[in-house]
């Protein structure tokens, strides 16, 4: 998922496991600020302008969030786009689950 956070670009990477749940591999960002974690993941590094942290783990059984058109950027699958934050409801709760 690929959205905008406070204006700044935030990445997340999940893989999707046996279970149907996803899985938090690594998110990246330019800076630390307001509601950035300092601390996810085993490795974090610094690579061509971007924060990553990789080896998070973390596992969700669906993701929900408060779309808008201006920050969530892009939904892709297998590196395929899927849907953009524009072409979803603006200022409705979503909820992505994988059946």
């Amino acid at each position: 998922m690929d959205t905008l956070l406070e204006k700044i670009p935030w990445n997340e990477y999940y893989h999707v496991d046996e279970n149907h749940d996803f899985i938090l591999d690594v998110i990246t960002f330019p800076a630390f600020g307001a509601g950035i974690p300092e601390n996810r993941g085993r490795v974090c590094y610094v690579k061509d302008g971007l924060i990553y942290m990789e080896e998070i783990g973390q596992r969700f059984s669906e993701i929900v969030w408060l779309n808008s058109h201006t920050a969530t950027r892009e939904i892709t699958l297998d590196g395929k786009h899927v849907m953009r934050g524009g072409e979803l409801p603006h200022h409705a709760r979503l909820r992505l689950v994988i059946e």
